[in-house]
């Protein structure tokens, strides 16, 4: 009896191990499958379902639009492009041209004709040779003490080999992206300019001093608008992360290379705490007052998007989410266009942040990872949700500020960054000034060379302010 009874306490015994295996097996199972649910949901990650830029999709990510039927090119009511002739004043030559012969029976009696001239201009490149102002500058030997004086410069001419033109060209090119070995090859090939790759880093310096005052000028007015974008994304600086953060106005761009995007950081960027800042759901921009704030829906649609991608409860949250975001956008284009009216679309904007908000709630309540965490994060960004809807000027989404970001990444993918601070400074001033410039419609070499000229006279130099039409 004792020997059965030994028996069957070795095999409880054995069953308990057994057990505890299995629980552990499958608790390590359980792990797992989070693990690659995890990993796989990265792997379908696009700029369609996340913040990933469009430029890190695969082939394949956006399925081609089906063929619409229509014919390449331009359509039937589509306005017209033609060459526009330049005016009079342009023209360096003008050659006239009377027919001899008649087209039709080749006959040369011919009398001239009252319809206006057929014109074709050709416009030609003149023959670049470079302005070379040489200074000589002559010793003296005094006849008392028999000291050997030399001349000065002039007043007005610089002590560099770079003139104010030279040097706004140079600051142009810079902006475009062009590496400094590709501007000394382009200076040397069409302009009749060689220069050292040191010389150009010097003449980089001057520009960047010359800009300096207007951008100053251009951050102030920013930082002081009823209404701004804002968006960051990384730099580089010697090979070490750093920060590239902007803040946009409809008609001004300025920009900041910063060590790190930590709250401190952009909170001293954006200055003081003035007007409605449009952005993304960044934890670094919570001290700026969520009532004057507005999130972008474009960052809202794409999490959508991948709420209904999920493979649970989720994804029903997620396809409701998403329809009423696309409804509400497309109300607004309605009110942008003048068809729906304002007072209409903020009822509507009422009855969505319920809905909006009910259905956030639930997805909190369903305690599913990667779901219920987004839906409180944005739920504690409510008051932030609709305020495009309430405020004129405000606009639904951040796009401004991430349109303005994407020709800096393109030189970030170039240049792999800046290697000093002054080349950060370079940076974020040259293209303060480009994208200001193209926003209101400016010519960027023109006010290089007024700003150079104005640097090497001690002048002021030229705004980035709009002015008043």
């Amino acid at each position: 009896m004792d020997r059965e009874g030994d028996r069957i306490a070795r095999l409880e015994a054995q069953v308990a191990r057994l057990l505890d295996a299995v629980a552990a097996r499958d608790a390590e199972i359980a792990k797992l499958r989070a693990r690659v649910a995890e990993l796989e949901g990265k792997l379908g990650q696009n700029s369609t379902n996340s913040s990933k830029p469009p430029s890190s999709d695969p082939p394949g990510t956006r399925p081609p639009q089906p063929p619409s039927g229509r014919k390449r090119g331009a359509q039937p009511g589509h306005k017209p492009h033609r060459r526009v002739l330049l005016p009079p004043e342009q023209v360096t030559e003008t050659t006239v041209v009377r027919p001899e012969v008649c087209g039709r029976c080749g006959g040369r009696c011919l009398k001239a004709s009252d319809a206006q001239p057929r014109v074709h201009q050709v416009v030609e490149l003149p023959e670049v040779r470079p302005d070379v102002h040489e200074i000589r500058m002559h010793a003296a030997e005094c006849l008392d003490c028999a000291e050997t004086t030399w001349a000065s410069l002039p007043k007005g001419v610089p002590e560099h080999m770079f003139g104010p033109r030279l040097l706004a060209l140079i600051g142009y090119f810079l902006s475009a992206r062009t590496s400094r070995r590709q501007l000394r090859e382009v200076l040397a090939e069409i302009f009749g300019v060689r220069v050292s790759l040191g010389a150009l880093s010097e003449a980089e310096g001057r520009v960047s001093a010359a800009m300096a005052p207007s951008v100053e000028e251009a951050v102030s007015y920013a930082r002081a608008q009823s209404v701004k974008h804002t968006d960051g994304t990384t730099w580089r600086r010697e090979g070490v992360y750093a920060a590239l953060w902007t803040i946009v106005t409809p008609l001004v761009a300025v920009y900041f290379i910063t060590k790190d995007a930590c709250r401190d950081t952009i909170a001293s960027l954006l200055g003081t705490l003035r007007g409605t800042l449009i952005s993304d759901r960044g934890s670094q921009l919570t001290f700026w007052a969520m009532k004057k704030r507005q999130i972008c829906w474009a960052h809202l649609i794409r999490k959508f998007v991948a709420f209904s991608g999920r493979e649970d409860e989720g994804a029903a949250i997620g396809d409701s989410l998403l329809l009423l975001a696309q409804a509400m956008l497309s109300a607004w284009h309605r009110v942008r266009d003048g068809t729906l009216s304002r007072a209409r679309y903020q009822e509507m904007a009422r009855n969505a942040q319920v809905a909006m908000e009910t259905l956030l709630a639930r997805g909190v309540e369903l305690r599913l990872k990667g779901l219920s965490g987004a839906c409180q994060d944005i739920l504690d960004h409510k008051e932030a949700l609709f305020t495009f809807a309430y405020k004129q000027g405000v606009e639904p989404t951040n796009n401004r500020a991430e349109r303005a970001l994407r020709a800096f990444v393109l030189w970030r993918k170039v240049s792999f960054g800046s290697q000093s601070q002054r080349g950060c400074l370079f940076a974020q001033r040259i293209m303060t000034v480009a994208q200001t410039l193209r926003l209101q419609g400016r010519s960027v070499f023109a006010f290089l060379i007024e700003a150079c000229q104005a640097h090497l006279a001690g002048t002021s130099g030229p705004t980035l302010l709009p002015t008043t039409r």
